[in-house]
């Protein structure tokens, strides 16, 4: 039998001995004869699959159990968060549960996550009101602000569905994680000035979001006669919320307790107000709750109406921010339990999730991190958990809604109350601070914009404040000089590494980014060209350095090159070449091979293209270079 020309490996005792004794010339074959790299047609032609037919044939009744549990525990807190986020968005309280029994079905059916709980957040209530109400007023033209709320939910679906389906989700990721930090802290704190309205039973208070004008509206309420039964009632409820949830977190095993004290308030609350008429003496009450399931609303999408170019672009914002925290959280709790999640397919699923609950009378659903998190505490196995809950708050819808007729407004806010605490994270915001100082000026830009200007503004200044630190790093790519570790075959940066050598009549250059391009391009090449000159020129004492005579480009970092990177590589080498100096390449990656391979340019080179440094170098001596 033949010995084949690949390495051989020999394990013994957890020892690789690789053999070296293919020719270099095989090598470099190796990287040159490569075969062409995937279309990108190929690689977007990914099949939708339906995760439930995978893991549903190994459900069994033991793991029903825990669902079931689980369900319930979150169906409790979803409850009376999902009233509360549809006041937050200006609708009617049915919006918010008819949101929580559809979007949770649609996803376990299609959702990659096992833990994520789907249904009304915050940030998204927020985001939603605070831009749809600049269209149209919820106060004046509460059916014409819904239709429009139903509009942008089609819009994020699509957008959303969109982002999975052709491999978008980069997008998603041009908010970064600093700048969700401090959006997100800045959103939790409109989001609590504003439920001030419902803690102190305020009538009359600004729609503005910025926190001059939430505490301006405070300001002048209370100059004004007003109720304190409100904040009585509200403030007790919320001192027991934070209790329950400060039990929670000390005692593991009674984290059952945080998860029903909103549900409990509720009740508790409900019955206080039922049995005392305080609704007669100034408590304001929720009132009339319609019942019954999800009614169609596909009849109520307009799409000829004067706002619709508009909803589009509320739509597509929206879309971003949900599926931001979606698949952070989705990510967060597979990483803990030890499993991959697929972006992509996530993005479809909540997409698909939006726009068939735009249908059904839903506004934006995503994944909850609160309710997320009861459902991982509860002991969830599968996304039957959200099946649990969504018919719960089905039989709710259908049975129960006469009951809240009388539960306190003050009640609904210092639930959302009780839930930002969570969202502002102070230890986050200093680590930022501690590791990347431009992050965290993307954090407290987003955190300042959504305090001071508005939700929209915040984000803008998000994403502008990420979108420079990509430009920037883009246009002006790091490059390191190697030199050769003592007793190693490692070559690593000098200045890392003041112990590497540097070989006598060669530099070697790494090249630290990912795409050389036409943003980059020219930079690099003057850089290496600079870095050559000064190699050569004299020292402080006068002395002559060494002649370079071959200079090599370590690539194992670029992924890719287009044209304009490919000419500012040709015109180097033609710099070099009128010098007398040799170039060659180490380690492209594939795309960059073949295009190199296509364009020429390794003929041009005279096909120096080598695996490794350590090749490279022994080439350049044996071919008499220096």
């Amino acid at each position: 039998m033949t010995s084949s020309p690949v390495d051989t490996c020999k394990f013994e005792d957890l020892q690789v001995d690789i053999e070296k004794n293919v020719p270099q010339d095989v090598r470099s074959l190796w990287i040159l004869n490569a075969p062409e790299p995937p279309s990108p047609w190929h690689v977007a032609a990914d099949s939708v699959l339906f995760p439930i037919l995978v893991w549903g044939r190994s459900y069994t009744a033991a793991k029903f159990r825990k669902d079931f549990l689980a369900g319930l525990t979150i169906a409790s807190l979803c409850i009376p968060q999902s009233i509360g986020y549809a006041t937050l968005a200006n609708l009617a309280p049915q919006y918010g549960l008819y949101t929580s029994v559809v979007p949770p079905l649609i996803y376990a059916v299609m959702g990659t996550s096992r833990e994520i709980a789907i249904g009304p957040v915050a940030v998204v209530s927020l985001l939603l009101s605070s831009m749809v109400q600049k269209l149209v007023d919820p106060s004046t033209d509460p059916v014409g602000y819904t239709k429009l709320i139903f509009l942008a939910t089609l819009f994020a679906g699509i957008f959303q569905t969109s982002f999975g389906l052709f491999r978008l989700g980069f997008l998603v990721d041009f908010l970064s994680h600093a700048a969700i930090v401090g959006f997100v802290a800045g959103a939790a704190i409109v989001i609590g000035l504003q439920q001030l309205k419902g803690l102190f039973g305020i009538t009359h208070f600004t729609t503005k979001t910025d926190i001059i004008s939430v505490l301006k509206a405070v300001w002048e309420a209370f100059h004004n006669p007003w109720n304190p039964h409100n904040f009585i009632l509200g403030g007790s409820f919320l001192v027991f919320i934070l209790t329950t949830r400060f039990l929670g977190k000390r005692k593991k095993n009674l984290f059952w307790l945080a998860s029903i004290a909103p549900l409990v308030s509720v009740i508790l609350s409900t019955l206080v107000v039922f049995l005392t008429r305080a609704d007669k003496n100034g408590v304001k009450i929720v009132k009339h709750v319609k019942g019954g399931l999800n009614p169609i609303s596909i009849n109520q999408l307009d799409f000829n109406g004067p706002h619709v170019v508009d909803v589009a672009k509320i739509g597509l914002v929206v879309a971003v921010v949900a599926l931001t925290e979606s698949v952070a959280v989705g990510r967060s709790f597979a990483s803990i339990k030890g499993y991959q999640l697929d972006g992509n397919k996530e993005m479809m699923s909540i997409g698909f999730t939006n726009i068939i609950g735009s249908l059904t009378s839903c506004y934006v659903a995503t994944g909850s991190f609160s309710r997320t998190a009861v459902n991982y505490a509860a002991g969830c196995e599968s996304l039957i958990s959200n099946v649990v809950m969504a018919v719960t708050v089905m039989i709710s819808l259908q049975f129960l809604t006469n009951l809240l007729y009388y539960t306190p407004i003050a009640i609904i806010a210092s639930v959302i109350l009780s839930a930002l605490p969570g969202l502002i994270d102070i230890t986050e915001a200093y680590k930022i601070w501690k590791v990347d100082k431009l992050d965290f000026l993307a954090c407290i830009g987003a955190f300042f914009g959504v305090l001071f200007a508005s939700v929209e503004i915040g984000l803008l200044v998000a994403v502008v404040i990420s979108f420079s630190k990509i430009i920037l790093i883009s246009i002006r790519p790091s490059t390191e000089t190697l030199g050769k570790l003592p007793g190693t075959d490692l070559f690593c940066d000098v200045d890392q590494y003041p112990m590497a050598i540097q070989i006598p009549g060669v530099i070697i250059i790494r090249m630290k980014s990912a795409l050389l391009c036409f943003a980059n391009a020219n930079f690099v090449k003057e850089r290496i060209i600079k870095w050559v000159t000064e190699e050569e020129s004299e020292d402080d004492k006068g002395n002559s350095k060494s002649t370079i005579q071959l200079v090599i480009l370590e690539t194992s970092n670029l992924v890719n090159i287009d044209t304009s990177g490919i000419a500012s590589l040709e015109e180097l080498y033609k710099n070099l070449s009128s010098q007398g100096k040799q170039l060659a390449i180490v380690n492209p990656r594939w795309q960059v091979i073949h295009k190199l391979k296509v364009s020429k340019f390794v003929d041009k080179i005279g096909g120096r293209v080598c695996l490794t440094v350590e090749e490279a170098v022994v080439a350049g001596c044996k071919s008499n270079q220096f």
